[in-house]
């Protein structure tokens, strides 16, 4: 797929989900490796907000975060993302994350918000400890999931 002569890669499977919890949402992604799982949650962080096909990756933003332990650091994560999206009036679609013990380098790309066009249907206010878990499964698969407060 290309918008404006940039080719962007979509995933073949869902890379991302949401799950209920009473007025907020939760988001979790599942993947092979603990960056998958930080960017699929990312990802489902933006679709909290609006549609993902919307969102045309091409300002690039970087993020750094440290945090004592894997669960704290995906909140550090998303929370970075808020702030960063609330700042710059940005929405982001495509995440490149590395992880090195518990500190997380990041790429976030998306465009600035175009009301029109994207649609915001709620503000993410934050990432929040509820339901938070880092963990890798019996297959070996990262499972990264928390409640966000809209």
């Amino acid at each position: 797929m290309s918008y404006a002569g940039i080719n962007v890669e979509r995933p073949r499977q869902p890379y991302w989900e949401h799950f209920p919890h009473e007025a907020d949402m939760g988001v979790r992604r599942i993947g092979p490796t603990k960056e998958a799982a930080f960017e699929g949650a990312a990802l489902a962080l933006t679709a909290v907000i609006t549609d993902l096909a919307e969102v045309i990756p091409t300002q690039p933003v970087t993020i750094a975060c440290d945090a004592p332990d894997d669960e704290l650091l995906l909140v550090d994560w998303l929370n970075a993302l808020v702030y960063e999206m609330a700042t710059r009036k940005m929405l982001f679609s495509r995440f490149n994350v590395r992880v090195n013990g518990h500190s997380l380098s990041a790429t976030a790309w998306g465009e600035s918000v175009e009301v029109a066009r994207h649609q915001p249907a709620v503000e993410v206010k934050g990432a929040t400890y509820t339901e938070l878990s880092v963990k890798q499964d019996e297959q070996g698969r990262w499972i990264a999931r928390c409640i966000v407060d809209v």
